[in-house]
């Protein structure tokens, strides 16, 4: 977990310079995709992924340096070869792993989250699931533990490929030749983000795009057929933490009420989508029929709430690179607690961002949560040795967020949509 912090220490800066660059890109040329709350909404989503990822939170069913030790093969040292190999290994991995992801009621509970913003940026490529708590990923790659490749190598190999991942999740960039061929673009991948009929389900690669076409899944990006970007059942929320589990409540829901046991039992391993016949004719679910014509999630906005949710984004960017730089020390208590602190943050102002009444008390708790940490331990877990007066800083900043939750709950109830950046 230390290995994939230190990754991140280095990957949250380089992370936030590129997409301030889209940003600015859209805004120069007036074509902006980015808009405030989604992309609030999309960053804060990778906050909550990366503290449940760094923590551990969840139960793997089985781990790679187990399977390393009980069915190597060969014995294999971290040569240049050896890297591309388990490149390529990891690669294939992820493509069967995403797949499953699409075509299985309840593996698409895990992805559903990266596919929830109705926009696509580098913002969308941060939605990331903290639903995935039992972890199979491992037994994907068999291969590489037969063949021997070092755990080590593993460790630092699969944030690269992850974070390798970022880049394509842009409307900016045409199609881009005969790389096209080879890897998956941004072309390829605004198919795969896509709600239309003839993209539904399309290239599922990671970084390489051959999987697709060797297994029929690939779809070239049509001029005729602009993708449209979302869900078929819209979210309808910026709080990433109940888009994690929507699914879910849905597939329990289903199979509370279906009167075959059959169905109770199958619809967790149905291909995405399935519901039991008498629970669809008792219990319809509207999901988007005309790709062109829906609305897309908005919520009232002044540019106060807006400069808000920015700022709390910001803020929390800041806990998580000192939290990232700070490791060790924090030690393993103090990094449920920070994290449980930010997850609450995240829920806070994302509900507030939601318009829901209730945020004002979850700001109210975490405030006083944040006020009362400081004022009995004296710091921020141990802010105030890198930076003086660090926990002033923090106890002002729970200050604005409990005077803030009150003020847009009570005060700022209503305020005029609008569609752009600003």
């Amino acid at each position: 977990m230390e290995t994939y912090a230190q990754a991140l220490l280095y990957a949250i800066p380089v992370f936030m310079v590129l997409l301030a660059i889209e940003i600015g890109y859209g805004y120069f040329v007036k074509d902006q995709k980015h808009k405030v709350m989604d992309s609030v909404s999309s960053i804060s989503s990778g906050f909550t992924n990366i503290i449940k990822d760094t923590l551990g939170l969840g139960v793997a069913l089985v781990t790679y340096p187990y399977l390393l030790k009980h069915l190597a093969v060969f014995q294999m040292e971290a040569t240049w070869p050896v890297w591309l190999i388990a490149f390529i290994v990891v690669d294939f991995a992820g493509y069967w792993n995403h797949r499953l992801s699409h075509k299985i009621n309840f593996f698409w509970n895990q992805h559903v989250i990266h596919h929830s913003s109705e926009e696509f940026n580098l913002a969308c490529a941060l939605r990331q699931p903290i639903s995935n708590l039992i972890g199979y990923f491992p037994l994907l790659l068999i291969p590489a533990a037969v063949l021997g490749v070092p755990n080590g190598l593993m460790a630092i190999l699969l944030p690269v490929h992850l974070f390798a991942q970022f880049w394509y999740h842009t409307q900016h960039i045409g199609k881009m030749g005969w790389a096209e061929y080879i890897i998956v673009t941004p072309s390829q991948h605004r198919v795969h983000h896509a709600i239309n009929p003839e993209y539904i389900d399309k290239n599922l690669g990671q970084i390489f795009c051959i999987w697709d076409r060797c297994f029929g899944t690939f779809q070239e990006e049509l001029e005729d057929v602009p993708p449209q970007f979302g869900v078929l059942k819209p979210a309808l929320t910026w709080n990433p933490i109940p888009i994690n589990f929507q699914h879910l409540w849905r597939l329990i829901r289903d199979a509370w009420y279906a009167k075959s046991y059959w169905d109770k039992f199958r619809i967790w391993f149905m291909p995405t989508g399935w519901r039991p016949d008498d629970v669809k004719e008792k219990y319809p679910m509207a999901i988007i029929e005309d790709v062109y014509g829906f609305t897309r999630y908005e919520t009232p906005a002044s540019t106060a709430l807006k400069v808000y949710a920015v700022f709390q984004m910001l803020v929390t960017t800041g806990f998580m690179w000192f939290m990232f730089y700070n490791f060790s020390a924090i030690g393993p208590k103090g990094l449920l607690l920070f994290g449980f602190v930010v997850f609450t943050g995240v829920y806070g102002y994302t509900t507030l961002m939601d318009r829901k009444e209730y945020a004002v008390y979850i700001e109210l708790f975490r405030g006083v949560l944040g006020l009362a940490l400081i004022l009995f331990t004296g710091d921020w877990f141990g802010l105030d040795s890198y930076v003086p007066f660090g926990s002033w800083l923090v106890a002002l900043y729970f200050l604005i967020s409990l005077f803030s939750g009150i003020y847009f709950t009570y005060f700022e109830t209503s305020a005029p949509k609008r569609n752009t950046w600003a």
